[in-house]
C-alpha cells in the first residue's frame, strides 16, 4: 500500500478526478488556500473524493478569493471499501462527532445509528455526521469515506445485516473473558460491531441481538467503558484480529 503524502494539504471533492481535469473551487474552499494557508499559483495540494483515487493538483489563483484546481496525475488508486459496518446508539453533539472521525480512522465502511430504548438523542444532523466522517478522511490519509446510513430501530438495524455478516456485540452485562480468545475462534468474513447507548440495552434489547444467527457476543473487559470509549476499543481488537490490519 502506498503511503499517503502528509506534506501537502489534503482537500475532499465531490467532483469527478481524472487526467487533465480543471476543478473550480467554492469560495470558501479557495479563501482558506489563498489567504489562510497563503499558496500561490502553481502550488499543489492532494485531492480525492472517495471514488477516483488520490490526485495531484495545482493550484490556479484567479483573484483573491477564486481559484481553480488542475489534476496533474494520480498519487494513489482507489482502494476497496472497508467491509466493516459499525452500528450505534448515537450520543450527544461532541461526542457523536468524536465516535464519527475515529470510526472513519479505524476503518469503518458504514456507520449505521441504531435507536435503542436508552439512547440519548433521537434526530440526527447526517450532514454533520458526514462532515467529521470528511474531516477525519482529509487528516489522515484515508480514501474511502463511508457510507452513512439515517437513524432506526434496533430491530430494523439487525434485519438490515446480510446473513453472512457476523455481528460483534460488545455486551457489558457478559462474564469476562479475553475479547481476543472470542475473535480468533471466528471464522473471517464480512463483519459489523455494534455499541449500546451510555445507559446499555435493556433484557429485551439484549435477548433480540443474541437471538439473531451469526452473532458473536465479546466483552471488554472489567471497567464499564463509556460508548464512545468502547467504540475505539472494539474497533480496535476487531481490526487487529479478524479486520484488515496485518498479522504474523
Amino acid at each position: 500500500m502506498s503511503t499517503p503524502d502528509f506534506a501537502r494539504y489534503r482537500l475532499y471533492l465531490a467532483d469527478d478526478l481524472a487526467i487533465g481535469t480543471r476543478l473550480p473551487l467554492a469560495r470558501e474552499q479557495a479563501n482558506y488556500l489563498l489567504n489562510v494557508l497563503r499558496l500561490k499559483s502553481d502550488d499543489t495540494i492532494i485531492v480525492f473524493n472517495g471514488r477516483d483515487g488520490e490526485w495531484l493538483a495545482a493550484l490556479t489563483a484567479e483573484g483573491r478569493k477564486q481559484a481553480s484546481l488542475g489534476l496533474v496525475r494520480q498519487t494513489r488508486p482507489q482502494p476497496e471499501a472497508p467491509d466493516l459496518h459499525y452500528l450505534f446508539a448515537p450520543l450527544k453533539h461532541a461526542r457523536l462527532d468524536y465516535i464519527a472521525q475515529k470510526a472513519v480512522e479505524m476503518g469503518a465502511g458504514v456507520l449505521q445509528p441504531v435507536l435503542t430504548r436508552r439512547t440519548q438523542v433521537s434526530r440526527l444532523n447526517l450532514d454533520r455526521l458526514r462532515a467529521n466522517a470528511i474531516e477525519a478522511a482529509e487528516q489522515c490519509g484515508i480514501l474511502s469515506l463511508p457510507e452513512i446510513r439515517g437513524e432506526c430501530g434496533l430491530d430494523a438495524a439487525l434485519e438490515a445485516l446480510e446473513p453472512e455478516r457476523l455481528l460483534i456485540f460488545c455486551d457489558e452485562a457478559m462474564a469476562q473473558e479475553s475479547p481476543l480468545e472470542v475473535l480468533a475462534a471466528a471464522a473471517p468474513g464480512p463483519l459489523a460491531v455494534l455499541i449500546g447507548p451510555e445507559g446499555g440495552f435493556d433484557e429485551a434489547e439484549r435477548a433480540r441481538i443474541l437471538a439473531r444467527p451469526k452473532t458473536l457476543r465479546i466483552s471488554l473487559g472489567p471497567r464499564i467503558l463509556r460508548a464512545d470509549t468502547a467504540a475505539i476499543a472494539a474497533l480496535a481488537l476487531v481490526q487487529a484480529v479478524l479486520g484488515d490490519w496485518p498479522r504474523g
